[in-house]
């Protein structure tokens, strides 16, 4: 009967059924191929191919053995060190994750009878540990990867190390402990017995003291100036609560506000045209590096095309080669970054401990406004030619 042409149901039945695992008993392992039933089988058996397939087989069979053998143990450890690694796992588990391949090596054309003399074969050349239970043979891989085997000896010594710390530390307290006890014993008191002599007198002191004692009067001017300081005592109190309470819910609200627009203007890029900016790379060599120049072009929000200040060249340079100018106090600076990015600013004090400046915007409608506590990096000097 002729085969089926191609893209007829016929032939897609075909593929469909091929597609799938079929039975072992019908698989040729020298030729590699899978028939559908024991007519076919039989077909294939009595084939030419076939036949060639099995004189080179009788001609030796210890090379073909051992060939089908290796690639069917090295399938199956490859499975399970990557799917499972050194865990402890069900032999027939592995097993069923490897023939799901259909282009397996079976095991009746290795060397092994039944899976449960693989797993021992595995246990006795050390490639796993096996362990027979009553649900099956389970088995563990042993990697012995020479990068595995490194972190571990690492690891190994890194906790031999802190042990180590651990053990010093209990002995330093132990010390410790055994220095005290000993001071304690050495200044324990040393009780004697009370001895008195027959001619010595004992005599016994009491003195009394009258605690209903009369105050001595007050004069008037010292009472008026207590008077005094205790209205004004007062008059502080007051006027510190009322400063404690001064905060209201507009100042609240005005707080969230700036929080938003921090949040909202934050930005991972700040360069501006118009600022100065200063070269921190060496990669553009030595006349280059800590020159002062003018953003004059920017491109794509993190490249900027910066005009020296001395000679006049334009470099083109990533945002990370560059950083922000501090100019004296009372000259303008750009926001570049955060709540107030764009504005226009007079620099006003400068904290050089905690890298910072106070500024006050200078246009706009928030002009007049101080703001305390900008960062180096959030504000660049503005060029003026």
């Amino acid at each position: 009967m002729p085969r089926a042409e191609v893209g007829t149901p016929k032939y897609l039945a075909n593929k469909m059924k091929a597609k799938g695992l079929q039975k072992l008993r019908w698989y040729c392992q020298m030729c590699q191929k899978q028939c559908r039933d024991e007519n076919g089988f039989k077909c294939h058996t009595m084939s030419e191919s076939h036949q060639r397939q099995l004189l080179l087989f009788a001609d030796n069979p210890k090379k073909y053995m051992d060939e089908f053998s290796y690639d069917f143990a090295k399938g199956y450890l490859d499975i399970l060190r990557r799917q499972f690694g050194t865990k402890r796992v069900l032999a027939n588990k592995v097993y069923q994750e490897y023939i799901t391949d259909k282009n397996h090596i079976h095991m009746n054309s290795t060397r092994w009878v039944t899976l449960t003399g693989f797993v021992k074969w595995c246990a006795a050349t050390g490639k796993c540990i096996s362990e027979d239970t009553e649900k099956g043979w389970y088995i563990t891989y042993i990697d012995r990867d020479p990068e595995t085997i490194a972190r571990e000896k690492r690891k190994h010594k890194k906790l031999k190390m802190d042990k180590d710390d651990e053990e010093k530390t209990m002995e330093f307290i132990e010390n410790q402990v055994k220095r005290g006890q000993e001071k304690i014993k050495n200044d324990e008191p040393i009780f004697t017995e009370l001895k008195r002599e027959e001619e010595e007198k004992l005599t016994l002191e009491i003195k009394l003291e009258n605690k209903f004692k009369v105050p001595a009067p007050i004069p008037v001017s010292k009472l008026i100036k207590v008077q005094d300081d205790d209205t004004k005592s007062i008059k502080s109190f007051k006027s510190t609560k009322s400063e404690g309470r001064k905060r209201s819910a507009l100042d609240d609200i005005m707080d969230n506000e700036e929080k938003k627009k921090e949040k909202s203007n934050r930005k991972d890029y700040w360069i501006t045209e118009g600022i100065v900016v200063k070269i921190v790379t060496k990669s553009l060599g030595e006349d280059y590096y800590k020159q002062k120049g003018v953003v004059v072009q920017v491109q794509d929000k993190y490249v900027a095309i910066v005009k020296l200040l001395e000679g006049g060249k334009k470099v083109k340079l990533d945002q990370e080669h560059l950083e922000t100018v501090i100019p004296a106090i009372g000259k303008l600076v750009r926001v570049v970054n955060g709540a107030y990015r764009g504005e226009k600013a007079t620099l006003l004090k400068l904290d050089e401990r905690n890298f910072c400046v106070d500024v006050e915007i200078a246009s706009g409608l928030l002009q007049g406004r101080k703001i305390s506590g900008v960062q180096y990096e959030d504000v660049s000097k503005i060029h003026c030619d």
